[in-house]
């Protein structure tokens, strides 16, 4: 029997037992939903997911895209067949308005339920996931006519859409790109130029592609100041071939069923109209496009960090049902070769890193969703500070909620392939994967450093440190809360929670911002687990006194946390309050 990719049970416990999501259904937003509702949307997400998209999961990762004789890209049927079904059953409008289709229900539901794809299959769910996003910016940001032509059938599942950022010379330095953007005399843009590394950039699987893309019009400022956002799509209106042109796939260690691009837009290569260019249409107002791409970027942060998560828990899963079949070996205390093997969980060491895969998984997706019920309450919030305060301890946790899954739900994965030892690290398994398709997480939406760097250098002091102070303030309130019900790990949060907020006064207070952020990775990763500890002290407090299985679980992966990870943070706050100079004083030529 398959191994489910997610626990349902767990992903129950999280939405209803701790963040109570049925009472979201009080707002007006969601008076039309319930419990049964959210549970339907949960069931029908599972099954599509355990039936259409895990069973090609390593096909499709055996028989990546590749470029036919005619240059469009084969991929292979059961990719485009899922993708089908998951638009057939409404799943891309799920967050959307009834008033574009869509079924209105709360992110966080819906962001549980796109887990169930990820965790099946990371490579497929791409593609929805990356169209998803696009429409939720165009819909905020683009004009009625854009959202007529180009949000509605990407929400049917008709398009599919994109984002495109990097470039070949500037990588994650946007302020770098070259691509241009030059008025036309229908009110539209020329674009030309090349994007690297995007996602889903062609393919075969749907009528049109809606690329989102990042450009230079003139009379911007240098750098990020003059760049503009601009929908282009493969296929005009008219069904004219637009020019964007395919270049090459990039071919990946991992996540290999999704097409990675190279696009030239404007190269010749398709001619739609007399002027050359592809032809592009302006999104909001010209020079803002960095601002509003960030929308569909946060957006997509989050996202990779429940794909990480996803990813991580179905190796988890796997290694855990792997631990309790396996035979081999005996207790320490048993020296009779002639007694049975035992089942390798029995062996303490299996449930180290059981247990580490557990507080890890089930600790990230608990973050995932709790960012995802901010993006609610600051969405439906009636009073402005309600919804600039959620909104703000929504920007400072995003990094985190980003790169912590990325670097331990990978982590999780690895361990996964420890647990099923050399059979781990064979093809026949499923491990090996999950870990090459989680390897690339800590790289794209920002690569770990990136995220540092914002933590520390802007999200934590913006608004004159109203960020980190929020974030303090609320761990805080959660410790007063388990005072008496888990004084332990009380006291030990409250410990390092202090801990952080003094550390960033000390690296600010050095006054030179090189030396401040020269360990900002050290600090992600150190504030990373305080709030991962947070979570897993929300949880224990939502498990009280029930008892079974399921909640003895979870305090054991509380404890595991608090009593191995958490002291992880000692040495390293130790080394940031020491503002260590090693990285900005190595010479390069020493390397």
């Amino acid at each position: 029997m398959a191994v489910s990719p997610l626990s349902r049970r767990d992903l129950d416990f999280l939405l209803y037992e701790w963040l109570d999501v049925t009472a979201l259904t009080s707002l007006e937003r969601y008076a039309e939903h319930s419990k049964d509702t959210f549970d339907g949307i949960l069931d029908l997400c599972a099954d599509i997911a355990v039936k259409r998209f895990a069973p090609h999961n390593k096909k499709s990762d055996q028989n990546e895209p590749r470029v036919g004789a005619d240059g469009k890209v084969v991929i292979i049927d059961e990719v485009g067949a899922a993708l089908d079904e998951f638009g057939k059953a409404g799943i891309v409008a799920s967050q959307f308005d009834e008033s574009l289709g869509g079924m209105q229900l709360p992110t966080v539901v819906a962001r549980a339920a796109m887990a169930w794809f990820q965790a099946a299959n990371a490579a497929t769910s791409s593609y929805p996931f990356l169209t998803m996003a696009n429409a939720n910016l165009l819909v905020e940001y683009g004009t009625a006519e854009q959202i007529d032509t180009w949000v509605k059938p990407m929400l049917e599942g008709r398009f599919f859409g994109t984002m495109c950022l990097s470039e070949p010379q500037a990588g994650s330095s946007l302020a770098d790109i070259t691509t241009k953007a030059d008025p036309a005399d229908d009110g539209s843009y020329r674009i030309t130029g090349t994007k690297m590394w995007i996602s889903g950039g062609d393919h075969e699987l749907s009528e049109n592609i809606v690329h989102l893309v990042l450009a230079k019009a003139p009379g911007g400022g240098p750098g990020v100041k003059g760049i503009s956002l601009f929908v282009v799509p493969k296929f005009l209106a008219d069904g004219t071939r637009n020019d964007v042109a395919l270049v090459g796939l990039n071919h990946k260690m991992g996540n290999r069923g999704t097409t990675n691009t190279l696009l030239n837009f404007g190269d010749g290569t398709h001619h739609p109209v007399a002027e050359s260019g592809a032809v592009g249409y302006l999104v909001g107002e010209a020079h803002h496009g960095l601002s509003y791409m960030f929308k569909m970027m946060n957006e997509a942060r989050i996202g990779v960090g429940f794909l990480a998560t996803s990813l991580g828990y179905a190796g988890y899963l796997q290694s855990l049902d792997y631990a309790k079949t396996r035979t081999q070996g005996r207790p320490v205390t048993n020296k009779d070769p002639d007694s049975a093997p035992v089942a390798i969980i029995e062996h303490p060491d299996v449930k180290r890193m059981l247990l580490a895969q557990k507080s890890y998984v089930e600790g990230a997706l608990g973050l995932g969703l709790y960012c995802s019920r901010l993006v609610d309450e600051q969405q439906t919030a009636t009073d402005p500070a309600v919804a600039a305060a959620r909104l703000l301890l929504l920007d400072v946790l995003t990094p985190i909620a980003k790169s912590w899954p990325s670097q331990w739900c990978l982590e999780a994965n690895n361990l996964a392939i420890q647990v099923l030892g050399g059979y781990g690290y064979t093809k026949e398994f499923d491990v090996e994967q999950l870990y090459r398709d989680n390897r690339l997480n800590p790289i794209h939406e920002g690569a770990h450093g990136i995220h540092g760097l914002d933590l520390l250098g802007r999200k934590v002091v913006m608004q004159g440190g109203a960020g980190l102070q929020l974030l303090v303030e609320t761990i805080s309130a959660t410790i007063d809360r388990a005072e008496s019900a888990e004084p332990e790990y009380a006291v030990a949060l409250r410990a390092a929670v202090e801990r952080l907020a003094q550390v960033t006064g000390t690296l600010w207070a050095a006054g030179d911002p090189a030396v401040s952020l020269a360990n900002s990775t050290v600090y992600l990763e150190a504030a990373g687990h305080v709030v991962i500890a947070w979570i897993w002290l929300e949880q224990l407090l939502a498990v009280g006194d029930s008892t079974g299985d399921f909640y003895d679980g979870k305090r054991a992966a509380a404890q595991y946390f608090y009593r191995y990870e958490l002291p992880k943070t000692g040495p390293q706050f130790d080394l940031l309050a020491g503002l260590d100079r090693t990285t900005l004083d190595t010479p390069a030529d020493w390397l």
